[in-house]
């Protein structure tokens, strides 16, 4: 148990964030992918919708990914 304590302390420090900033963010991309996942689908029935929906969203995910690294 100390040692998955020290590995989240650890990695919360690697990512200048406190515990509910790290959730708040890990769930921002959660909800980002959910919304790609519903509209992946419907542009798999209507492909004149969504066309440019995960391009998109990966553009943006990865301005996160990169905002947080350090």
């Amino acid at each position: 148990m100390k040692l998955l304590l020290e590995k989240t302390r650890a990695h919360l420090e690697n990512q200048g964030e406190t515990y509910f900033q790290h959730m708040y963010s890990a769930l921002k991309i959660v909800w980002v992918l959910k919304t790609i996942e519903v509209k992946c689908i419907i542009h798999s029935i209507c492909p004149f919708l969504y066309t440019t929906a995960l391009s998109e969203k990966i553009d943006y995910l990865q301005k996160l990914a990169l905002r947080r690294e350090k």
